[in-house]
Order: structure tokens, then C-alpha cells, then sequence
């Protein structure tokens, strides 16, 4: 399993807001940070503030912040915003499902199961934790 690299943007944008936590970052700063393109980057923002992660301040002094406490924030709801849309595999496709062993697989349950362990573990992460008496993360994150 590997995350895909809008996730890992969309938890690194918030890690920098969350270090950040008076004042508004520029997503430019953030690319900083992140080592990311600012395009690929507006694309995880923008997600991240519709489902009220971020709040976003347009204009000349603009930019954005967390949308609620960091402690409110897990890391699983943030993951299923990114992930969950990507079936884990062919069986969980739904009418795209292409496994021929569908019919008799035993394996679908399992990775049903694991799925599921996965996300509660992430459900009992937030973002303050992540951040929280991290010195190491706020001088890699802390915007001058």
C-alpha cells in the first residue's frame, strides 16, 4: 500500500498550517515546505476547504489556515477524503469490478477487514498530535 501524493500533500499542508497556527500561510509558501508545485498543490487546497479542513482568504493579503481546531482534525478523515474514492482493489470496484474470482474469493473479506482496522487506527490520530511539542517538525515547517 502506498498513499497517494495528494494525500501526502494534504497532511503536509495542514502539518505547516497547524505549526502556523496565527497567521495566514501563501501557498507558495507552503510548495516551500512541502517540496510540491504550487498547481499540483491548489488542487489538494482546494479540496481540503471544501470539506472544511482549511479556510482559504482570497485577495492581495490572502492565503489559508486550518478551518477548526487541530485537535479536531484525525488523520483518517483526512486520508478518506483523498483515498477513499480509489477502490483498494479490483473487488472493491463495485460495478468496475474486473476479478474473474470474484464469485469465490475469500480475499476480499481480509482486505475488508484490514481496510477498516486501518482507518480506525487513523481515526484516533489528529493533527495535534502529529504537531504538538514536535520542535523537529516546527523548525522544518515554522514560516518566517
Amino acid at each position: 500500500m502506498r498513499l497517494t501524493t495528494r494525500t501526502n500533500l494534504a497532511m503536509r499542508t495542514l502539518m505547516v498550517c497547524a505549526v502556523n497556527p496565527d497567521r495566514i500561510i501563501r501557498k507558495h509558501e507552503v510548495a516551500e515546505s512541502c517540496h510540491a508545485s504550487e498547481n499540483h498543490l491548489a488542487q489538494v487546497i482546494h479540496l481540503l476547504a471544501q470539506r472544511g479542513f482549511l479556510r482559504t482568504v482570497r485577495g492581495r493579503a490572502g492565503g489559508l489556515m486550518l478551518g477548526r481546531p487541530a485537535a479536531e482534525i484525525t488523520v483518517g478523515a483526512v486520508f478518506r477524503t483523498f483515498e477513499a474514492a480509489l477502490p483498494f482493489t479490483d473487488c472493491a470496484a463495485g460495478a468496475e469490478n474486473t476479478c474473474p474470482l470474484i464469485a469465490a474469493c475469500r480475499l476480499k473479506c481480509v482486505l475488508t477487514e484490514a481496510l477498516a482496522a486501518f482507518y480506525d487506527q487513523l481515526d484516533r490520530v489528529t493533527l495535534s498530535d502529529l504537531v504538538a511539542e514536535n520542535g523537529a517538525l516546527e523548525r522544518l515547517l515554522k514560516v518566517a
